[in-house]
């Protein structure tokens, strides 16, 4: 059975961000599990996680500012937003108690980045293949400033869609795992119907302009040593991220960083394991919660 999701709407460093939670009121003694989207997701789809966890326990998911049914930007976007939102998120429903933190990709290195500046403030951490990003050199700053300026002249925008079928059909050609049913609903979940035979994407386009500072990664790497929560990372033994990471740059370069932190890897699963394989993925994270 499908657990019901309540959504509300809250103001968070100046905008409205759209908050939805599933199972009971938070308890001191059963503080909730703060879910994080990845890029052009949202938090509805942590819906599947929902009803697959064990047990009953309260689940909080916010979408990102300019993501799903948040409030746009009115400048530009960058990672440390993120951060600073999950700050406020956690300042503001978790004041006094450390954090339980669960992130997929862009969330998870989100969650990451967060437990090792703020480590008092979080009690344990799961990371779905969110795990950083791979390493970049000094010679690649002059070509993305250039990129960056040259796509500020323009306004982006995503595709459109004549039915929530036609996209369920595109998320299966680039997410074979998917099956056609679940494709469907993410199709309903990741877009809105602005008028009939029109369907688009929700989150702001901007999204998709590079970001002008070039990623560093031996300063997360700096970061995640400050991390004292425990953490679970998961990884789909499929995910073409994980390959994309590099020599030297790849999960176990990231584990190293947090001592005593565990790995599961999920067979038949790419990067969108909490999609593709939700039923296995909830007893381990339950399991995991349970345990800290």
């Amino acid at each position: 059975m499908s657990l019901t999701a309540r959504h509300e709407t809250l103001q968070l460093r100046g905008l409205e961000i759209h908050l939805r939670r599933w199972g009971p009121q938070p308890q001191p003694e059963r503080p909730p599990l703060y879910c994080l989207h990845g890029w052009m997701d949202n938090g509805d789809t942590f819906q599947f996680l929902a009803d697959a966890l064990p047990g009953d326990r309260a689940l909080v998911a916010a979408d990102w500012r300019g993501f799903g049914r948040s409030a746009w930007a009115q400048g530009e976007y960058a990672f440390t937003d993120y951060v600073a939102d999950l700050d406020a998120l956690l300042q503001l429903f978790s004041p006094n108690d450390p954090a339980m933190l669960l992130g997929h990709s862009m969330g998870g290195n989100v969650a990451c980045i967060y437990a090792g500046l703020r480590p008092g403030r979080v009690r344990c951490v799961v990371t779905l293949e969110g795990f950083g990003m791979a390493p970049t050199q000094p010679s690649q700053a002059p070509q993305r400033l250039r990129q960056w300026l040259e796509e500020l002249r323009t306004t982006p925008s995503f595709n459109e869609y004549g039915s929530f079928e036609q996209l369920a059909d595109s998320i299966r050609r680039r997410h074979p795992r998917i099956d056609a049913a679940r494709a469907l609903e993410l199709a309903r979940i990741w877009a809105r119907e602005e008028e009939p035979g029109r369907v688009r994407l929700w989150g702001d386009p901007r999204h998709k302009r590079v970001f002008p500072q070039l990623y560093h990664r031996e300063e997360s790497a700096a970061i995640w040593r400050e991390i004292r929560a425990p953490l679970l990372a998961v990884a789909g033994a499929e995910s073409a991220y994980v390959s994309q990471l590099g020599a030297g740059s790849g999960i176990e370069d990231f584990l190293s960083c947090v001592p005593g932190s565990t790995l599961r890897t999920i067979d038949g699963a790419g990067h969108l394991l909490h999609l593709e394989k939700p039923e296995i993925i909830a007893p381990l994270i339950g399991e995991f919660l349970d345990s800290h």
